[in-house]
């Protein structure tokens, strides 16, 4: 059954008189987290099965995040313009239905057909998660603890994936894996459902869709996603990334352009040059950018350079995942104490620390990296919500979904950035193949030496990005 919007005549005066509505919203964003960390462990299992290459492989979970992030604004437009929920409802269906065709694949090209038509339903409900909880609630106080809750639960799943993962295809078919997302669906279809009233038909604006607009932003967003992974693969030296990465210039050029002489753009740059839209989806950047970057560098340190096996590895990585889980129950108190805009300047400012302890000091022993991944974990568990709250707290009513598609955006694409610059560093001053066990003194020093500047490199861009919001937010 519907709720209409005179059901709700006044706004929930705390969590648990939403709970059913967060409950659904916190559902999607587990969706989104749990989906690629808990697939990845069963990689292996599915090559074997399927008899899938390695480049089939790294598509069945880099076509997903490419869909993902290049549909994220299109799909935010037309939310803003027939209804959030309804769009957010629809999504969850078509996740529903595509998690059920998982029974029945036999070949990896049907995965990665599969894994695309995730991505396109991810696309359709994530950002909707964010602007229906904003909306949710007139309070920020409150708006604040709604989001916090649910990415709470999302880092959950992100964290418990791959244990959960790994103990599920001992006794189960790696299809199990993908199955899961079926009840989590529904849980999400119903708390929404029931929880959120219907559209309010006078919200929604009018305006056309920019189908040209659409066409170059996903272009852009996809060539964008893309580029990084080729340099990763194929290095700095070859011709083809740096021909996908011009051509990403190229459409992002043409679509700044459409969207400031269009008379109804997808995207009004006037608003992303707002003080406190500009300066969350900085924010953001910069925490994505050093999240994946320094994930990516100690990943790589603590197995090739310090000899950790991969358990080990997992076991090192272990501080950055109790401040992610452990950390929302310290933003409420932070942003009451200081205030949205000082806990978003204090998280940003720790994330850069965090790069700047490990470019320095990591290669000196464990406990500096232990320390720089609680740093960046915890600062970006500030910024997560604070950009987030503080983009749609400077929009419009009738732009909220875009703008949450904005804030998934900039995280997706810094990813890639941070990765790449990482990969592309290690792989022009490391000589041979870093894969090849029984390095030399000459190339050992070569690795340690690739990730100070990496680290640095990464520091020097995040304290850009984090310069850029503190000054927009000052306006």
């Amino acid at each position: 059954m519907d709720i209409r919007p005179d059901e709700l005549s006044r706004s929930p005066r705390s969590l648990r008189e939403a709970w059913v509505a967060l409950a659904g919203l916190s559902a999607v964003f587990l969706f989104e987290m749990l989906d690629n960390s808990i697939l990845n462990v069963s990689l292996p299992t599915i090559g074997r099965e399927l008899s899938a290459s390695t480049t089939a492989l790294q598509w069945v979970t880099g076509v997903y995040s490419v869909v993902f992030g290049g549909l994220m604004l299109a799909f935010g437009a037309l939310a803003d313009r027939i209804g959030r929920r309804k769009v957010m409802l629809a999504g969850l269906t078509l996740l529903g239905v595509a998690s059920l065709a998982t029974a029945f694949v036999t070949a990896p090209e049907q995965l990665i057909v599969i894994r695309a038509t995730m991505g396109v339903a991810a696309a359709m409900t994530t950002p909707g998660s964010l602007a229906l909880a904003f909306r949710l609630f007139d309070e920020d106080a409150l708006r604040v603890r709604a989001t916090t809750l649910i990415s709470t639960v999302g880092l959950v799943g992100l964290a418990l994936g791959p244990t959960v993962g790994g103990f599920v295809l001992s006794f189960a078919p790696w299809q199990v894996l993908l199955l899961v997302n079926v009840p989590v669906a529904a849980l999400a279809f119903l708390g929404i459902r029931r929880g959120i009233p219907i559209d309010n038909p006078e919200e929604p604006h009018r305006a056309p869709i920019d189908v040209v607009g659409a066409l170059l932003g996903t272009a852009t967003i996809v060539l964008a996603l893309v580029a990084p992974t080729l340099f990763v693969e194929a290095g700095s030296a070859a011709f083809f990334p740096w021909l996908i990465t011009g051509t990403a210039v190229v459409t992002a050029v043409l679509f700044a352009r459409r969207e400031r002489s269009a008379r109804h753009p997808l995207l009004d740059l006037a608003l992303v040059a707002r003080p406190l839209v500009s300066s969350g989806l900085a924010f953001k950047a910069a925490a994505a950018l050093a999240t994946a970057g320094l994930g990516y560098l100690v990943t790589l340190q603590l197995q090739l350079d310090r000899g950790w096996t991969p358990a080990q590895a997992a076991l090192g990585m272990l501080p950055q995942v109790v401040v992610l889980i452990a950390g929302g129950a310290l933003i409420g108190p932070l942003v009451k104490r200081v205030g949205l805009d000082k806990a978003g300047w204090f998280g940003a400012g720790a994330v850069v620390c965090g790069l700047a302890v490990h470019g320095l000091f990591g290669r000196l022993g464990y406990g500096w990296i232990a320390l720089a991944l609680v740093l960046v974990a915890a600062g970006m568990r500030v910024v997560g919500v604070v950009a987030g709250t503080n983009v749609m707290r400077g929009l419009p009513s009738d732009r909220t979904t875009i703008g949450a598609a904005l804030v998934d955006t900039a995280g997706e694409v810094t990813t890639g950035i941070g990765i790449a610059v990482s990969g592309t560093i290690l792989a022009a001053l490391f000589t041979g193949d870093l894969a090849t066990p029984g390095w030399s003194a000459q190339q050992s020093g070569e690795f340690r030496g690739a990730v100070t500047w990496a680290g640095l490199a990464l520091t020097v861009m995040a304290g850009a990005l984090v310069g850029l919001g503190m000054y927009r937010g000052r306006e």
